[in-house]
């Protein structure tokens, strides 16, 4: 004898099944991340407005959870004042760093970046970025120690940066 189904419970199975696979949709998509993309002339500092590539130092890029397009900084002081923000720091999906070990600072290279998770972090240096004092980065923690030798200052790495180390290094307190 053949069952018959409603329609009602029909449009249930449906639905749950449409839930489930757009699920999986979304978590593929959230696994393959954007690269970091070209910094241009015209390029404007999602922070502080200024043009990007007038300035010196590690730059940094930032894509938010749900927007594909890279919110760019002069800075990675610039860069993770705005992270570590607490209504950013949520929304973050990954953000990347310039490897300074592998490019200048005076004009940070594009194919030189890291992912600012995995980075290691000098902070409290004698170099200067486009705000003054920020956080030289690297892909490797023999790059920082080198760079540490030169210019002096302490190695951290991202999960050790709040803001109120920022607000130290902002204003010059860590030597």
């Amino acid at each position: 004898m053949p069952r018959h189904f409603s329609l009602p419970f029909l449009l249930l199975v449906a639905m749950l099944l449409g839930i489930g696979l757009a699920g999986c949709s979304e978590e593929a998509e959230q696994s393959v991340l954007a690269s970091p993309e070209p910094i241009t002339d015209g390029d404007a500092c999602h922070v502080c407005g200024m043009t990007i590539t007038n300035f010196p130092g590690p730059k940094g890029q930032a894509f938010m959870k749900n927007d594909p397009e890279a919110l760019k900084f002069c800075s990675t002081m610039d860069l993770f004042t705005f992270l570590k923000q607490p209504e950013n720091e949520t929304q973050l999906s990954h953000a990347y760093v310039h490897n300074i070990a592998e490019t200048t600072w005076e004009n940070p290279a594009d194919d030189a970046y890291v992912r600012a998770v995995d980075a290691w972090y000098v902070v409290g240096h004698d170099r200067r970025g486009a705000m003054g004092h920020t956080l030289a980065s690297f892909a490797e923690q023999e790059q920082a120690e080198a760079f540490r030798g030169e210019h002096g200052g302490e190695i951290i790495r991202f999960e050790d940066i709040d803001l109120e180390l920022l607000g130290k290094l902002g204003r010059g307190e860590l030597h």
